[in-house]
């Protein structure tokens, strides 16, 4: 019994390590793939728990999700022949699920060694073959990553289809130390000059400001001297036009006044001649023989010689205003 007792046991031990052996845990993010005998499987398996047959198949857990390989100081020889060395690159990818099975298949579950870490040592000694430490130190090297990346994806898609090639960050590479303080005075110089055509610009510039400022300054001068040139002319052309209006409205003054005189001449005149009637002188005679007691008329005295005190004298005195009055309507 006791001998039945320890073989169950053996079996017990067997079959839950059997049983253990068969269970396996797949990881989110991961594909399973097995392995009989050392020769791939076509089955693979997603994330969860698993079975498979004890001692006899095995499995490895392929990251499909992205992942940052690191490829870590690459030698890189320029055209020049100076030995440059890359500290660090990384290269950010993921692999298709779907195509799991296929790049395990040819390039092992280690496939990144393969596809990966090798191509970056190739495609950057390529890079580094045609081009001088200057382009490659400083003229080119922003252009590395995506130089690499483009390269990378196209040999992929090729060889391995299946593996995206997501970025690339390449780091400054370590070049000799003489090189690199040679490098390093000349961008200090680089930095001089710089800084000196900045404070050239910066002087042009405040220059120009000032310039700009001048001749606004000079420009509304100009435009205030011209605003009040032309307030001066409007200001004389209105005295102007006043004078010329008050010297109108005088020669109109003057005009009607004269016109007004040379009516009033012209009626009196009119007024004079209508008066000179017989009647109207005969009346003047007697009023002028009333008033003057002596009338003296001619060129020598005493031609006529009237006196008031005899009627003889009064009869000559009227004869004499007679005449008179025919020499003023005969100059009418």
């Amino acid at each position: 019994m006791a001998q039945l007792g320890a073989i169950f046991s053996i079996i017990a031990a067997l079959g839950g390590a059997a049983l253990l052996a068969s269970v396996h845990k797949i990881d989110e993010g991961h594909t399973g793939v097995y392995y009989r005998g050392g020769a791939l499987l076509t089955s693979t398996s997603g994330p969860g728990f698993h079975l498979m047959l004890p001692f006899i198949t095995t499995y490895k857990s392929v990251q499909t999700t992205l992942q940052t390989d690191e490829v870590k100081n690459v030698p890189c020889g320029t055209s020049g022949g100076v030995m440059i060395y890359f500290d660090r690159i990384e290269v950010v990818n993921y692999l298709i699920p779907s195509s799991v099975y296929d790049i395990v298949r040819n390039f092992t579950a280690d496939y990144d060694k393969a596809l990966i870490f090798n191509k970056v040592h190739h495609e950057l000694n390529q890079f580094c073959s045609v081009h001088s430490l200057q382009e490659v130190y400083i003229g080119l090297f922003d252009q590395i990553d995506e130089n690499l990346k483009l390269t990378l994806q196209e040999d992929l898609t090729n060889m391995a289809p299946g593996i995206i090639i997501q970025a690339v960050r390449v780091t400054k590479p370590n070049i000799p130390e003489s090189i690199r303080r040679n490098y390093e005075l000349m961008e200090s110089e680089k930095t001089k000059l710089l800084i000196t055509q900045q404070t050239q610009k910066v002087v042009e510039k405040e220059a120009e400001t000032e310039r700009i400022k001048a001749v606004i300054e000079a420009e509304k001068v100009a435009q205030v001297a011209q605003i009040k040139y032309g307030q001066k002319v409007m200001e004389k052309e209105t005295e102007k036009k006043i004078s010329e209006i008050e010297d109108g409205a005088y020669l109109a003054r003057q005009k009607a006044k004269a016109d007004a005189e040379f009516y009033t001449a012209q009626r009196c005149a009119e007024a004079n001649k209508m008066k000179l009637t017989p009647e109207y002188l005969q009346l003047m005679k007697y009023k002028a023989v009333a008033a003057n007691s002596k009338i003296y008329f001619g060129s020598e005295i005493p031609h006529m010689f009237v006196d008031s005190g005899s009627a003889g004298s009064s009869i000559k005195a009227s004869a004499a205003i007679d005449i008179v009055g025919e020499q003023i309507m005969d100059m009418d």
